[in-house]
């Protein structure tokens, strides 16, 4: 399932776009760029997506049941100016009792892909894959059941911060050669991921404030 999610982000978007700056804000959640993030890849149903706003910005929430789908922007990401991924999100209703590193228990209620295009095909990608866990700490990190590829890398967890707005910060550039041995100068897309579709359970989570920075 996954593998295929991480092909689909390449296949689905067209434009790419080259950005330089210290601060680069990778989505807005507007009702313009959400018409532009739907991927067309599904599993077993499509993740329920509401946009919204707060004191702090707007914010999208997921909902999911059984099922999972998500958004992704196809961005190039000079890393070594702006290595930093900072976001900040909330769990709301967690996965609380799944084995997230099974295949029967890989669900994540809020989950942000960085992916670095490393071959002529979306086959040979490469992802970080930061997760809200419902069932471990921050900190551990495991390949994917689905694809070596793809690492999966806790942020934040449940454990301690349930149902509250919690915002992290990781350096891409240091994670990519820290879990995959590679160097890495830029990443080529960034997607966002609500999906319970193997564990049959119901996520609720919302994202907001997703950039990369300098420091």
């Amino acid at each position: 399932m996954l593998n295929n999610f991480i092909i689909t982000i390449f296949s689905f978007f067209i434009l790419l776009t080259n950005v330089n700056a210290e601060k680069i804000t990778v989505f807005n959640f507007t009702e313009e760029e959400f018409q532009t993030l739907k991927v067309g890849k599904k599993y077993k149903g499509e993740t329920t997506w509401t946009l919204g706003s707060n004191e702090q910005g707007n914010f999208i929430k997921a909902e999911a049941e059984g099922k999972g789908s998500g958004l992704g922007k196809e961005v190039l990401i000079d890393l070594s100016k702006t290595p930093f991924i900072n976001i900040t999100w909330k769990v709301e209703n967690d996965l609380s009792g799944i084995i997230e590193n099974s295949k029967k228990g890989h669900d994540y209620a809020a989950r942000v892909f960085v992916i670095k295009k490393t071959g002529s095909t979306a086959l040979s990608n490469r992802a970080i894959n930061y997760v809200f866990s419902s069932n471990n700490e921050v900190g551990k990190n495991w390949p994917s059941p689905y694809t070596k590829k793809s690492i999966d890398y806790v942020l934040s967890s449940t454990k301690k911060d349930l149902d509250t707005w919690v915002t992290v910060k990781a350096n891409v550039k240091e994670d990519f050669m820290k879990l995959h041995g590679i160097e890495v100068s830029d990443i080529s897309g960034v997607a966002i991921m609500t999906d319970t579709d193997n564990s049959k359970l119901k996520a609720v989570s919302y994202y907001q404030n997703i950039y990369f920075s300098a420091e």
